[in-house]
């Protein structure tokens, strides 16, 4: 490909004419037909079409012209390289940037928004409790359906502030001794309305003894409500969601959140971590949500030093579980 071939080399150069390559490949082919393999450049001294000294300057020149072509093919590559490891390097700074911005704006929008919702969330707080005069039983009922619309809201702006947090590298850790069985009953009692509306069973199962355990216990407590939720949300009617905890060795105690849901696609798995990001998308999906949960969940966990495993079966549900430094006396 990078220079003439042996023949058409000898052609060019005037040493061998078009007619004679052309006497020389047939003998060729021919002693091939009998089972001899012969080179051209024997083929041509054997019909003494060419000197042996001739022969031998040729090929000579065409080695030279080989290197010269490589050297200069390997020149252009490194270029190439060098170039295209530039503009991926433009590009990489560019998504930073972009990564930047789109983390500033969710942390200043979610801001803007949390203001108003605190007013009206106050307002509303002093209707249902009757605070500006007596209200009917459908009022009333109207009412606590806002409020819990609020609360969801609430929720949502929370999870978008601390996404913006983490993103920027700004989400601190405040580590102390937890009780994490005592944690993980009241993320279980907190969210058994939401199951018994659903039609789902939570039940927790717990080792005696349990020590306590090195977290922050505002952040593990969201990634414990965040894992029930999302383990209630994703089960159907009938199911149940476990919540499990267990000493293991090398002085962890392991926390498990299982359930009995639509469990995830082997080949799709890694998409559940990428924040916004829903596995169905479509304008018809049927389960609401950021997409930003389970992104701020393996945040946490890995700013704890530890790591969330994921195990699931499509259809036959999914385990979610970490463990956490146990602190001894």
């Amino acid at each position: 490909m990078l220079i003439p071939r042996l023949g058409e080399y000898m052609v060019q150069k005037g040493l061998l004419s078009e007619p004679d390559l052309q006497k020389a490949l047939a003998f060729q082919d021919e002693q091939r037909s009998r089972g001899k393999q012969i080179l051209l450049g024997q083929a041509l001294m054997e019909l003494n079409l060419i000197e042996r000294d001739v022969l031998d300057q040729v090929i000579t020149e065409q080695f030279l012209q080989l290197r010269e072509a490589l050297q200069a093919s390997n020149r252009n590559l490194e270029q190439r390289v060098k170039d295209r490891t530039a503009e991926l390097k433009e590009a990489l700074e560019r998504l930073s940037e972009l990564n930047h911005m789109k983390a500033n704006f969710v942390a200043n929008i979610s801001h803007e928004l949390r203001t108003p919702l605190t007013h009206a969330k106050g307002y509303l707080d002093l209707l249902v409790t009757e605070s500006f005069g007596a209200t009917s039983k459908d009022q009333r009922d109207a009412l606590e359906m806002i409020q819990r619309s609020v609360g969801k809201l609430e929720g949502l702006i929370e999870d978008l502030i601390m996404f913006s947090l983490a993103t920027r590298g700004e989400m601190s850790m405040k580590l102390d001794k937890v009780d994490i069985h005592q944690l993980a009953a009241l993320a279980v009692k907190s969210a058994r309305p939401k199951a018994e509306e659903r039609g789902v069973s939570i039940a927790m199962a717990a080792a005696e003894n349990l020590p306590p355990v090195q977290a922050d216990p505002q952040k593990i407590g969201w990634v414990l409500n965040q894992l029930i939720n999302n383990g209630i949300k994703f089960t159907p009617s009938g199911g149940n969601v476990l919540v499990k905890l267990s000493e293991e060795a090398d002085n962890l105690v392991m926390i498990s959140v299982t359930d009995t849901g639509i469990g995830i696609p082997a080949n799709r798995k890694h998409e559940i971590f990428e924040p916004f990001h829903q596995l169905d998308s479509s304008s018809t999906r049927h389960y609401g949500g950021t997409g930003l949960g389970l992104s701020l969940v393996r945040e946490i966990v890995e700013a704890h030093g530890s790591l969330l495993d994921v195990q699931s079966e499509e259809g036959r549900g999914s385990v979610f579980k970490f463990p956490l430094l146990a602190l001894h006396d």
